[in-house]
């Protein structure tokens, strides 16, 4: 059996509030259990990512105030602008946006792509979407 090592984890209240909703509705006896589940989940996911061309959405909301995220965003697209077909851009409210980025190439790439973008401070959400551009 592994070892078991504490970590701290930071996020917004409101992301607390609604992991604690997640907790409850799907039965999880404490944030531990739940945060390993889902880390267990987006690695088994990671595995099983293929490297077949692909096509689909990145759809990110963030907050435009988080300083030089805007930026930081920017230059992520710039390092993956072969993989982006387009982008289109929505204010939803003063503070957040939602941005639809279109992209075709690898899956592995395109989950790199997305990963990144949901990594960066501000960004509340990085949801990847994408077919197999071989299924017929």
């Amino acid at each position: 059996m592994s070892q078991l090592i504490r970590f701290g984890v930071s996020m917004e209240s409101d992301l607390l509030e609604s992991f604690d909703l997640f907790i409850a509705k799907h039965g999880f006896h404490n944030r531990s259990e739940a945060i390993r589940d889902l880390i267990r989940e987006k690695l088994s996911l990671e595995k099983g990512v293929k490297t077949d061309r692909v096509m689909g959405t990145i759809t990110i909301i963030y907050n435009h105030h988080i300083r030089n995220l805007s930026e930081e965003l920017t230059d992520i697209q710039h390092h993956f602008q072969r993989y982006i077909l387009f982008s289109n851009h929505v204010h939803i409210t003063h503070e957040n946006c939602l941005e639809v980025i279109v992209v075709q190439g690898e899956e592995r790439t395109l989950r790199e792509l997305a990963n990144r973008i949901g990594g960066q401070k501000g960004v509340s959400m990085a949801l990847p979407s994408f077919f197999n551009l071989s299924v017929k």
